[in-house]
């Protein structure tokens, strides 16, 4: 990995700390309803910025495909919040980090960052030939033959992300690498003191719908995330960032540490693996599928840990349909080690949380969430990922708060249906389980 990143910053008492969750459910009469904080906060983040914004964000545009999604235009709604802070404040550094699956890797131009351009906001690529290939069959042989040749904005091959618009081919075979810089962050200065949030959220229209957690807070771990920020920046040919801070008061027995790539599933590991028969692991996630952490898992729900998985039914993705691969095949696996396992009642949204909650017997508990899904291609160095570890006692708002946010996608309530039994997408085909496992320890497969 290039340097600064597999980042594992301190462990720094924090303040501030927040949990944000994005919810949408159906009524029984199957009416769906959203509610929403993450991208509000957001937004109110940079109204109040007056020196820096910096946003690392994987999708950021408008594409629709198949039926679109109206919830929100958020795509737009962070471009107008973004300009409309450079026209009130013309000094602030607004820099924008973001994936070229935007550009759909190069064919086809986002009005989007080139508005931001235009205003003097910088725009950030991230470099992913950088990055170690997830998908090295195919990898080796991109590098040799195709990425000589660059890309063009004359294409002929429909959108694979949209209804309009012409892709190359060149854009498709970049697509088959499979890598990606997958993060949801959001650093700006609030007075003498930096915030951050960290999210699993996507500035999507398309993706307006989801369910997702963030975290916001303050302290030195905002420090953390800014430099592991400015790695991304240094990876990318850019210039790092310095805004010198006041360092807020914290409160004691509320921690947060900055995980980003692997050190993500080291730490998860070690939290599963800590845990005692009675304490309990809550896990809400839109994909999973690294051998290790179901085999952690596993080993847990043999020690007597009460363990609950919260699963996407990986049924359609922006309006191509999907087989639920890799979740079903999965939890069939988790079922029979006797761990329970719900499915998000989605319709066309998703499960899109990335998070972890564990409760031990001594009244301390912890948070994991951010932008990695449980995968190998998310927790083995291949994609740039960021997630928030919290450590703090079950009374404390941040973890009552995240509790009550998982307890309400798992129970439901008689006017609120979030989430539906197993047997509702129940699917044990032996042909979907070998096809998970090729796809998972290849390479091929999207997750």
């Amino acid at each position: 990995m290039p340097a600064g990143l597999c980042f594992a910053g301190g462990v720094y008492d924090a303040s501030q700390v927040a949990f944000l969750g994005d919810k949408t459910w159906v009524d029984a009469d199957g009416m769906r309803h959203i509610d929403q904080q993450i991208f509000d906060a957001a937004f109110d983040l940079i109204r109040r910025a007056r020196k820096l914004v910096l946003l690392d964000m994987f999708y950021y545009n408008d594409f629709q495909r198949g039926q679109p999604e109206t919830t929100r235009l958020l795509s737009s709604e962070l471009t107008d919040t973004l300009l409309h802070q450079k026209q009130a404040h013309p000094d602030i550094t607004i820099t924008v980090i973001t994936d070229p699956i935007n550009t759909v890797y190069g064919s086809l131009p986002s009005t989007q960052f080139a508005r931001l351009t235009d205003a003097g906001i910088t725009v950030v690529t991230t470099d992913l030939s950088r990055l170690r290939d997830s998908n090295p069959m195919y990898s080796f042989f991109w590098r040799l033959l195709i990425r000589p040749l660059g890309n063009s904005q004359r294409g002929f091959l429909p959108n694979p992300f949209d209804s309009g618009g012409r892709a190359t081919l060149r854009s498709y075979l970049a697509l088959l690498n499979y890598k990606a810089n997958h993060r949801k962050v959001l650093i700006c200065d609030d007075g003498d003191e930096l915030v951050g949030l960290v999210s699993s959220a996507n500035a999507q229209d398309a993706s307006s719908a989801n369910t997702n957690a963030a975290l916001r807070f303050t302290g030195p771990a905002t420090e953390d995330l800014l430099a592991s920020e400015n790695a991304v920046l240094e990876l990318s040919g850019e210039k790092p960032l310095r805004l010198p801070v006041a360092v807020p008061g914290q409160e004691p027995g509320v921690s947060v540490q900055i995980l980003t790539e692997q050190a993500i599933k080291t730490e998860a590991l070690r939290i599963i693996e800590k845990a005692t028969s009675g304490e309990r692991i809550d896990l809400a996630t839109f994909y999973l599928s690294d051998r290790d952490i179901i085999g952690a898992l596993q080993r847990a729900r043999q020690k007597g840990v009460i363990v609950r998985v919260l699963l996407d039914p990986n049924k359609d993705a922006f309006g191509h349909r999907k087989y639920g691969i890799p979740n079903r095949p999965v939890a069939a696996e988790l079922r029979q080690a006797n761990i329970e396992v719900r499915w998000a009642h989605t319709h066309g949204e998703h499960c899109h949380a990335k998070m972890m909650l564990v409760e031990g017997k001594s009244g301390e508990g912890c948070l994991l969430l951010g932008s990695a899904n449980f995968t190998r291609r998310n927790l083995d160095n291949f994609n740039l990922e960021t997630d928030v570890l919290v450590r703090a006692s079950y009374s404390s708002t941040v973890l009552s708060d995240a509790r009550r946010h998982f307890d309400l996608l798992w129970n439901n309530t008689p006017e609120q249906i979030f989430s539906v039994p197993y047997e509702h997408y129940q699917d044990e085909s032996v042909v979907k389980k070998c096809l998970y496992r090729f796809m998972e320890v290849s390479g091929w497969g999207t997750f």
